[in-house]
């Protein structure tokens, strides 16, 4: 007997997530580029749209979704019904994990994975087991020797955030055929519409033809509407309609419906978007690489920086800040010697190229 309720075990020794952070004391107006998101910000028709549905918001959102069901449907070559919606890619995985599984199973992803993968996992009282990325990569030969009798989801990242890098389509393909039919493969393929490498691929036909894989995307990227907290799982049905039976009927909002649907035809935005990223993300690293820090290879709208130790990267973060440039520390992730950039504009891309050269020049 206690004198309080007590949260279940395991709960109050999960380390919370801490975004990156968004103000720098005594800036008023900081180049935040700590979170990977969308620079140019949402298009002008997802504003438009939301700023249309604000006449609905006494309304209670579709609980299907249906709208936006059937432009993500579109979009992509989807069956509609086999589609999961959630407040973020973040909610799929939390319902997958509440899903499927239960006290003392594990899930396994790459040492660098997501942490959103792991709380979740944690909070449904099983066990995180990581492979290690010796490259900075999951392979499939890694992920694999984690799976025991009691592993029941796999998730991988591609592109993968931190560290940015991807796996082909054949290393899913490999991976999955290496896995049991009863355990489920999660791609989490936030970063996709980056990518340029040519033997990348999505996993949306691995997961048609499957009956235990399933693709996530989101809206929080490439469309900049991180804000609005849209994502989506394409699963197989008997996934789909497990996870419906749990899932909060109103989890997607009237506005972020809206928006999502005016953002997915945007496709004006979205080249802008790439064509941004595309144009300095191999300037950023040539440039960074210059001043003689390591900068990894990335296929995402970021860069991930290793600096000489801890202390150095902490310093340069220091740095930063006080040139008005807010970055991601990315210790939580076990990568205490690098910094994460975000992908920004002409002038914040300048701006950190600056303040790195003179911090490389101390």
């Amino acid at each position: 007997m206690t004198d309080a309720p007590a949260p279940k075990p395991g709960i109050l020794e999960i380390a919370a997530y801490v975004g990156g952070k968004s103000r720098i004391e005594g800036v008023a107006e900081p180049m935040k580029l700590s979170s990977n998101e969308n620079m140019l910000g949402a298009g002008q028709k997802a504003r438009e749209a939301y700023e249309a549905a604000v006449r609905n918001i006494h309304v209670y959102p579709d609980g299907r979704a249906t709208k936006l069901r059937t432009a993500v449907a579109d979009h992509h070559g989807l069956e509609p019904e086999r589609l999961i919606f959630g407040n973020g890619s973040d909610e799929v995985f939390a319902l997958l994990n509440q899903c499927y599984l239960t006290p003392g199973d594990n899930i396994v992803t790459g040492q660098y994975g997501f942490l959103a993968y792991r709380i979740s996992a944690l909070a449904n009282q099983a066990s995180v087991r990581l492979a290690p990325e010796p490259a900075f990569k999951a392979t499939p030969e890694a992920l694999l020797a984690e799976v025991d009798e009691r592993t029941r989801i796999v998730y991988v990242s591609s592109p993968s955030n931190p560290t940015g890098s991807y796996n082909t389509g054949d290393e899913i393909r490999r991976l999955h055929a290496g896995l049991r039919p009863d355990i489920l493969l999660v791609v989490d393929e936030a970063y996709a519409e980056y990518v340029t490498e040519p033997d990348w691929e999505t996993s949306f036909g691995l997961a048609r033809d499957s009956a235990n894989v399933v693709v996530t995307r989101t809206f929080s990227k490439i469309h900049g509407l991180g804000g609005l907290r849209i994502g989506f799982g394409y699963a197989p049905l008997k996934v789909a309609e497990a996870v419906d039976r749990i899932r909060l009927p109103f989890n997607v909002s009237v506005p972020g419906i809206e928006a999502a649907v005016a953002a997915l035809g945007d496709e004006a935005h979205q080249q802008a978007s790439r064509d941004l990223v595309h144009s300095w993300r191999p300037r950023m690293t040539q440039a960074i690489r210059g001043f003689g820090f390591e900068v990894l290879p990335s296929a995402g709208n970021f860069v991930l920086i290793r600096f000489r130790d801890p202390d150095q990267a902490q310093r340069a973060n220091a740095y930063l800040n006080s040139r008005g440039v807010i970055v991601r520390p990315v210790g939580g992730y076990g990568l205490p010697e690098a910094l994460r950039i975000t992908i920004g504009t002409e002038d914040q891309n300048r701006a950190v190229l600056d303040a790195l050269s003179e911090f490389a020049a101390i």
